[in-house]
This record gives structure tokens, sequence and C-alpha cells, in this order.
């Protein structure tokens, strides 16, 4: 094994990847020295800022030296790290995007949720939903939110929460069982509750 960063610099990535996998530091190092500045301007042209863009590079280094041992030389390192950085980029933004906007808009959000329920502009019926929602986890009110008052499909917010599809999907649909019992007690506005679910089949 080499014994300095000189000697690094005269190794091959694919060979670099294989020190780096059996817990050499310096290797990776190398690999970071290398490609580090290629991986933040793809980063910039994606739209990130100067900040971001370290940041998100840094992630993406993170990332691939926990898992070095799946680079298996099929393709070049430079690609395999910036498709890492790629998509962490896109997930920090989808996520920053949607959740600043559900930060912003609840209201409007719930009250398009509301619509959504068959109860058009009604005010009584958005402050019966609001009160609904209160009865929802936060991972309920989030997902249904997001499903129903931003219009995202399961898999958009999936990937914006970076939560599993399942986990959304089953997030969504105990939230819309509590909505449909507070809303509709003893059968009351039941229809409403089921044309949402009938609405949004196929969702995801």
């Amino acid at each position: 094994m080499p014994g300095n960063s000189l000697s690094f610099a005269s190794q091959h990535d694919v060979e670099l990847c294989a020190y780096a996998a059996a817990g050499e530091r310096r290797a990776f190092g190398e690999l970071v020295r290398r490609h580090g500045s290629a991986v933040r301007h793809l980063l910039r042209r994606m739209g990130a800022q100067a900040a971001e863009a370290d940041d998100v590079a840094q992630d993406a280094f993170l990332a691939a030296f926990e898992r070095i041992s799946e680079f298996r030389g099929e393709g070049t390192f430079a690609g395999w790290v910036k498709r890492i950085a790629a998509r962490l980029y896109l997930r920090r933004l989808q996520r920053e995007k949607r959740l600043a906007a559900l930060a912003a808009e609840e209201g409007r959000e719930e009250a398009d949720a509301a619509a959504s329920l068959g109860n058009g502009g009604d005010a009584e019926h958005r402050m019966d939903l609001e009160e609904a929602m209160k009865v929802l986890s936060a991972p309920e009110r989030l997902c249904v939110s997001m499903c129903y008052g931003a219009g995202l499909s399961h898999g958009e917010a999936a990937e914006a929460l970076n939560l599993p599809l399942g986990t959304v999907k089953s997030h969504v649909k105990r939230g819309l069982d509590k909505l449909r019992a507070r809303l509709a007690p003893g059968g009351k506005d039941e229809s409403a509750g089921d044309a949402v679910v009938e609405g949004r089949r196929g969702n995801g």
C-alpha cells in the first residue's frame, strides 16, 4: 500500500477506491482532491449557490466513502459520485420547497383539502376540517396536507419528505380514515370521505 500522498497521487481511481474500501482515508482524500471541483461545478449548474454546492458535495463524498465498497469500477468514480450528489441536491431542493410552501400556505392548503373533501368554500366546513386535522398525528397531517392540499402524488410527497412510498401511503390512509370518522359521526358526510379516496385512487 502506498505510504504517502505522493504515491496515492499516481494511483488510478479504481485503485484508490480499493484502498479506501480497506480503510485508507488518505486514498479517499485523493479522490476528493481530484473530483471535488467537478462535483461542485455540477451542483452549481443545477442551481445551487456556492455555499450550498460545497455542503452537498461534502455530503456526497461522505456518502460515497460510506458506500465505497459498492463501487465496482463499472463506469467512472467521478460519474458515480456526481450521481450521488445530484440525487442529494434534488432531494434537498424538493424537500425545502415543499416544506416551505406547506408552512407558508398551510391555511390555503387546508381550504383546498376541504374542497377536495366535497365541502366547497363553505366556511363552516373548513372550520370543521381544521378541527378534524388536529386529531391526526404530525406525520399523518403532513402527508395528508401535501397530497390533498398541495396536490402532490404519493410518490412526490415521499421524495420531498425523504420517506418510503409505503410509509407515506400508510400515513395518508390512516389520516383519511380519521378524517372520515371525525367529519362523519354517525355516518354524516361519509360519502364525502369516500369520494376523496376514490378521486385520488391510483395516486403515487
